[in-house]
This record gives structure tokens, C-alpha cells and sequence, in this order.
């Protein structure tokens, strides 16, 4: 059984990451990684382009910036599992999520470009880490300034996108609904 099923533990992450870890859930976290392919689109069916621009609220991101946030987390906590999973010894930067988002155009692109990139990136990576081993999963390095397990850095990707999903369905969705 790869140690990739197996969930982390609380020793594996950094404290402000726990709830990522929990949403995630136990079991075959391959499997929610997949779900998610289908799950997160699924969501925001139905919205316009022009409903991607919707805030709820004037100082928080729209519903595009939601979508390209979990895209560069998807990029960044990726490439930090891969690191790990190599047995990287250097440590690993932090990254500031505000400015990443403030830095792009991602509301002067299409609602369905957003989402396809979110697809082609957790393909991607689900290719790559089904053939990551127990060991593999195991090892740790720095991550900002934070200790954390490959696997652990997994989870997160998966808790991520729950938790922008619950702000999506109950923050920003709820105007849309049919």
C-alpha cells in the first residue's frame, strides 16, 4: 500500500495547513485528486464569463482569481511534493497568495480557459504521483519555514480546492443558483 493512502501525520504539515490536510479526508487521496477533475468543474457549470467576475464582496478576489489561485497552489504545492520526493535538501520558498493574484490578468481571461488549466494541471500531476512510492511520500524537507512530508504537501493540494469550493458554493455561487 503506498503511504500516499496513508493520511499525514500532524508532525507531516505545519500548523496553518491542518485544515487543508482534514478536508482532504482519509482514504485513497489518488482518488479524490480525481474527483476533483470532475467535482470542481462541475461546480461553476453555468457561469458566464461575465459571472466570473463576480466578488462577494469589493475587496475580495472574483470568481476567476478563486480559479487561478487554486491553479498556481496546484503548480506551487506540486512542484514542493515533487522537491520532497527527491529528497530535496534546500529549503523551499514560501509563497504570498495576494500578490501572486494581483500580479496576473486572470479576470481578463475566459472562465473556461481557467478551468481547463486546473484540468491540465491535475492531470498532469496525478500522472506523476501515482507512481510516487511509500519512501518517496515519506521524506520531508523545508517548505517557508515549515517542516512537511511529500504526502502531506499531496493533501493539501486535494483540502485546497474543497475549501475554495465551500466558499464558492456558500460566498459566491448562491446568486447564481436556478
Amino acid at each position: 500500500m503506498s503511504l500516499l493512502i496513508e493520511h499525514p501525520a500532524t508532525d507531516e504539515y505545519a500548523s496553518w495547513a491542518a485544515d487543508y490536510v482534514r478536508r482532504a479526508g482519509d482514504g485513497d487521496i489518488l482518488a479524490t485528486l480525481s474527483r476533483q477533475v470532475d467535482e470542481f468543474p462541475q461546480a461553476l457549470m453555468g457561469l458566464s464569463d461575465q459571472d466570473g467576475l463576480f466578488r462577494f464582496a469589493p475587496q475580495e478576489w472574483s470568481i476567476k482569481e478563486v480559479i487561478g489561485h487554486i491553479c498556481d497552489f496546484e503548480r506551487i504545492f506540486f512542484y514542493r511534493a515533487l522537491c520532497l520526493s527527491r529528497n530535496e535538501k534546500a529549503p523551499l520558498p514560501s509563497f504570498e497568495q495576494d500578490p501572486y493574484v494581483r500580479e496576473t490578468n486572470f479576470n481578463g481571461r475566459s472562465l473556461g480557459d481557467l478551468i481547463q488549466e486546473f484540468e491540465l494541471l491535475r492531470h498532469a500531476n496525478l500522472l506523476s504521483l501515482k507512481y510516487l512510492n511509500a519512501e518517496a511520500g515519506l521524506r520531508r524537507g523545508t517548505v517557508g519555514h515549515s517542516q512537511f512530508s511529500a504526502r502531506a504537501l499531496v493533501y493539501c493540494m486535494a483540502g485546497h480546492v474543497y475549501y475554495h469550493m465551500n466558499d464558492l458554493q456558500t460566498l459566491y455561487l448562491p446568486g447564481f443558483k436556478k
